[in-house]
């Protein structure tokens, strides 16, 4: 099971007024070797109270750094402290990477990529476009990056290097909310209807493999549909969602399973090769059964979106009610979200170690 390791913090930079870059140096750098795409869970005390959340790495596979984007969001306690307080020789506590927000790089193979990011949803779509143009040296991409305006684009610069470096291989579309721009569809809201209009007159979506949507929920939905009826398959569309735009866990659905169970029932929960049972209430999740027994059990947003707190059923049944990061297959092999699933039987097993 993934546990938290130490990195120190060798440098931090700003790259928008309320958004740092930290650069990180972990003591074991094989267990932080990431795919491009994926995220770091962190852990911090502050004020008192722990708190976890989970950042994106910026770096790309070849950049030889480790490095995540967070940027400082209204009432964000780690945000907050980490625009305010990280600096230089301080220590973070982190997971190794995870997420499944990348499809597999193929050297010789030529192929046309399309991202959209909203805000900070940059940052793993930054990773993501850094190695593709590397370690695929015949394939293109383009980007269509949502901002309220100029002062808020995260990477503005490092973006303009790239597509410099690697010309006629990155194209780069600004959409600015506030800001008016020479060409009228780049001003406004990526919503379904500026997606056709952009599908129409500036991007070639039959010829594009996959695509890539981070950003802020709505607008992820609505890239989605357009992306669908112009052609894509849902395979080929690859999600990252936030966190902080889900309302967290949801109410759970009346199901006669669960009404019939009245009284407690077990959860075996499996960490690093151990089982141990623990008690489950009729309105806990498994992640809150395992924490109430007393278990070192990985989670972070508790938000059905970061797949920390995944599992394998091996007995029993269980109702996910959210599910914002696992893909289908996996659901299908029986992985949950344990922070996301109520037992269905009074005895469930389930195993942290399996990935």
């Amino acid at each position: 099971m993934a546990r938290f390791h130490p990195l120190k913090v060798t440098d931090v930079r700003k790259t928008i007024r309320d958004a740092v870059v930290v650069s990180l140096m972990p003591t074991h750098a094989h267990e932080f070797d990431f795919i491009q795409g994926q995220y770091l869970t962190f852990k911090q005390d502050i004020e008192g109270t722990e708190i976890r959340r989970s950042y994106s790495i910026c770096a790309g596979k070849d950049d030889g750094i480790l490095q995540v984007g967070i940027k400082k969001v209204n009432g964000g306690a780690f945000s907050t402290w980490a625009n305010e307080n990280l600096a230089p020789g301080m220590t973070l506590q982190a997971m190794p990477p995870m997420g499944n927000f990348h499809t597999a790089i193929e050297p010789n193979t030529a192929k046309t990529y399309l991202g959209f990011a909203g805000g900070s949803g940059i940052t793993p779509v930054l990773s993501i476009i850094k190695t593709t143009l590397i370690r695929e040296p015949q394939s293109r991409f383009t980007l269509v990056y949502a901002n309220r305006g100029v002062n808020t684009i995260m990477f503005r610069e490092e973006l303009e290097d790239l597509k410099n470096e690697h010309m006629g291989r990155l194209n780069i579309i600004h959409i600015l909310e506030s800001d008016a721009q020479d060409i009228d569809l780049f001003t406004g809201r990526v919503d379904e209807a500026k997606c056709a209009a952009l599908f129409e007159h500036w991007i070639d979506i039959a010829s594009v493999n996959t695509a890539f949507i981070c950003g802020p929920e709505p607008m992820m939905l609505g890239i989605a549909k357009a992306l669908k009826e112009n052609g894509l398959a849902e395979k080929q569309i690859k999600f990252e969602f936030f966190a902080s735009t889900q309302p967290g866990r949801l109410k759970r659905k009346a199901t006669a399973a669960a009404d019939t169970q009245t009284k407690p029932g077990e959860a075996v929960v499996i960490i690093d090769g151990t089982g141990r049972t623990v008690v489950m209430e009729k309105d806990q999740t498994v992640l809150e059964a395992a924490l109430a027994g007393g278990l070192d059990a990985p989670f972070a947003c508790k938000a059905g979106v970061c797949s920390t707190c995944k599992c394998k059923v091996l007995e029993g049944e269980v109702e996910m009610v959210a599910n914002h990061a696992l893909e289908d297959y996996e659901v299908e092999q029986g992985f949950i979200l344990s922070c996301q699933s109520f037992a269905l039987t009074n005895k469930v097993v389930v195993d942290y170690d399996q990935h």
